[in-house]
């Protein structure tokens, strides 16, 4: 489907992508990389780069791919997702971030060793790179090459191999700074090209009359799509419950994947300081505000141009054929820049917490440059891994995006749990936080079998309900000698700058706008 023209356009990205991470990647003469140049930029990042960064490494794929299947199938009731996490971030920036900065966190996993104890620590960190390389990574590659397959022709296992290898190319030498850096050119790529399909696909509805007249007629044509808070009556009501989305199980996912999820909040714990950091995360506060624009729209506008469609997973893959030559190449490119990125920050994330939580332990005094190496090798094992297990594992599902959220559902409200309860309250003890996190998949689980029509945001929350119980029950039985690592909270500055108060009153107004209209 591209033209010559379209692949100079992505050709010419490609270039400058590698070679800008070649530029930033570049060290002082003679210097070797330390684990903290490597996995955290030094702890040099400043807040442009950690916002633009949490967007990159967030909108991927599964994202643009599936959230845009999602808005044909379900709505613009999936963007909730994209605006509820703009709130989270504000809140992750006021009550979390200090913590972590304070106690000089490098991983999640760490943290719960200094706050519990290294069983804790250890199977957690496990978990982590359990969903990382089979949820996270095999969606991301099979997505994007669904795409590739869908643009060019490119079979998609030969499209896996391609997006994987130009990640680890670009990534694997200069590590988080590399990532990090150059997600400024991805975002500025990712964000212009989505408004450009979006504004394509709406004028196209419109017959040449303009987007917003585009939009007026897919309102029209589809109100159904424009509810935001779906009935129980709506077929789609299992996948997005009514007011339990903004009440519900949702804080739980968002709390879990922005707040002590390693891929996402490595970006703000390599900033300067914790005031950048703060910065960085109001700025991408904004820009999920922006994101149902580009992740959801052409989803929507794509049921109004082609309402029969196999797959819904089919509709952003599909919109890209309709755009005329060289805009298709930039919205391509675009694409691959959503896709490449997040891949390496996965990457980065797992050779992350695979060196500094399990195999530095394993291996005992090693030196920084042995655990750097170490690091770049078990990125391309990872790649590696994920590009064999990405279509026996993805290839039969419609919705890849409602897969990756029900799975990761069954675990995230004991993380939630052990974290929440592990910063907030002194008592909790190791054993408690173990149980938490054994409970959630156990209850998950039973659930699931047990009360299948029970949608599974609900049924989210009432597992975090449950493992709450728990968990305080068992650190109320424990000695108070088992609570040993408890956070001393009067040692925290949790006073934030005018600046970021500002920013979350604005995200505050914008979503009460959002919702008090498409209510």
């Amino acid at each position: 489907m591209l033209t010559l023209i379209d692949f100079i356009i992505v050709g010419a990205y490609a270039l400058a992508l590698l070679g800008l991470a070649l530029w930033v990647s570049r060290g002082s003469f003679g210097r070797q990389k330390t684990t903290q140049d490597y996995f955290l930029a030094g702890q040099a990042l400043p807040w442009w780069a950690v916002g633009a960064s949490l967007v990159a490494a967030n909108i991927s794929a599964e994202q643009i791919i599936g959230m845009s299947g999602s808005g044909y199938a379900i709505g613009l009731a999936i963007a909730s997702y994209e605006w509820m996490a703009a709130i989270t971030l504000i809140l992750v920036g006021k009550f979390l971030l200090p913590v972590f900065l304070k106690l000089n966190i490098q991983t999640m996993p760490q943290f719960l060793e200094q706050r519990f104890d290294q069983r804790v620590r250890q199977v957690l960190a496990m978990f982590w790179l359990a969903v990382y390389v089979f949820v996270n990574l095999t969606s991301i590659l099979w997505l994007g090459a669904l795409a590739m397959n869908t643009m060019t022709g490119l079979d998609q296992g030969l499209g896996l191999i391609a997006l994987g290898t130009f990640a680890v190319l670009y990534s694997l030498h200069g590590g988080l700074k590399a990532v990090a850096l150059t997600d400024i050119l991805q975002v500025t790529l990712l964000v212009a090209g989505g408004l450009l399909i979006s504004w394509i696909l709406l004028d196209r509805i419109a017959l040449g009359a303009g987007p917003w007249r585009g939009f007026e007629q897919v309102m029209l044509a589809a109100p159904e799509k424009f509810d935001m808070i779906l009935a129980p009556s709506n077929p789609h009501y299992m996948s997005l419950p009514g007011l339990s989305v903004l009440l519900g199980g949702m804080w739980i996912m968002n709390l879990s994947y922005w707040g002590f999820n390693q891929y996402i909040i490595q970006r703000a714990l390599a900033a300067r300081s914790l005031v950048e950091a703060q910065k960085g995360i109001a700025f991408a506060a904004f820009l999920k505000l922006l994101m149902p624009l580009i992740v959801v729209l052409p989803g929507i506008a794509m049921f109004v141009l082609e309402p029969a469609l196999e797959r819904p997973d089919q509709a952003y893959p599909l919109a890209m054929t309709l755009l005329p030559t060289g805009i298709k190449g930039l919205v391509f490119a675009a694409l691959l820049a959503a896709i490449v990125s997040s891949l390496a920050s996965m990457i980065n994330s797992i050779s992350t917490i695979f060196t500094l939580d399990i195999y530095a332990k394993v291996a005992g005094n090693q030196g920084q440059s042995h655990l750097v190496r170490v690091g770049r090798s078990v990125a391309v094992a990872a790649m590696m891994l994920a590009m064999i297990c990405a279509k026996p594992l993805l290839g039969n599902f419609d919705q890849a995006f409602q897969y990756i959220q029900e799975f990761t559902g069954f675990f995230t409200p004991g993380i939630v749990v052990i974290f929440l309860t592990g910063i907030f309250w002194r008592r909790t003890t190791p054993n408690a936080a173990l149980t938490a996190a054994i409970g959630s998949a156990v209850f998950s689980l039973g659930l699931k079998l047990l009360w299948p029509e029970l949608p599974f945001i609900d049924r989210v929350g009432l597992v975090f309900l449950l493992c709450l119980a728990l968990a305080i029950l068992i650190s109320l039985r424990g000695n108070n000698k088992d609570a040993t690592g408890g956070i001393d909270l009067g040692t925290i500055e949790f006073q934030t700058q005018t600046s970021f108060n500002g920013s979350a009153v604005v995200v505050v107004l914008i979503l009460l706008a959002l919702y008090t209209t498409w209510w």
